[in-house]
């Protein structure tokens, strides 16, 4: 009668056949952190230069309401007070969005030139394990071939 084999002692050595490099994970991971740690920080930018454009605005806008809602002494100083007033928020609008657009451009552009360097870096190191899965394998296959 044969003997039955262990599956435990199968899959032991198919998996001892195909070693997984545990420090490429361990890698990708620390690479992974570090990239969003750098995305975090250039999201974390752009938010606080948006909030001191946003409060910048708002503290523009009070001090032009405050000039606008003092007496005046004719009836048509105020209805001129009211077209200062639009054409002053106007104008401060078209600065403040312009403001916004180059925060929006900068973050673009950073986040860009991090991907593309997450990429390349990816890449190369893509292609190191492959090399090394690559060599692992055959000399599994070498080892293997020896031995029967």
């Amino acid at each position: 009668m044969a003997k039955a084999q262990d599956i435990n002692t199968v899959l032991k050595d198919i998996m001892g056949a195909f070693p997984v490099d545990t420090k490429a994970m361990e890698d990708a991971f620390k690479n992974q952190a570090a990239l969003n740690e750098k995305l975090s920080g250039v999201a974390l930018t752009a938010a606080e230069q948006s909030a001191e454009i946003s409060n910048k605005w708002t503290k523009e806008t009070l001090a032009k309401l405050n000039d606008m809602t003092k007496a005046k002494a004719e009836p048509a100083d105020y209805a001129k007070a009211m077209t200062d007033f639009a054409s002053a928020s106007a104008e401060v609008a078209a600065e403040n969005m312009a403001a916004f657009a180059e925060v929006a451009k900068k973050v673009q552009m950073e986040t860009v030139e991090l991907l593309m360097a997450a990429g390349k870096d990816l890449q190369d190191d893509a292609a190191k394990a492959v090399k090394k899965a690559t060599d692992d394998v055959t000399a599994a296959a070498k080892k293997a071939t020896a031995t029967k």
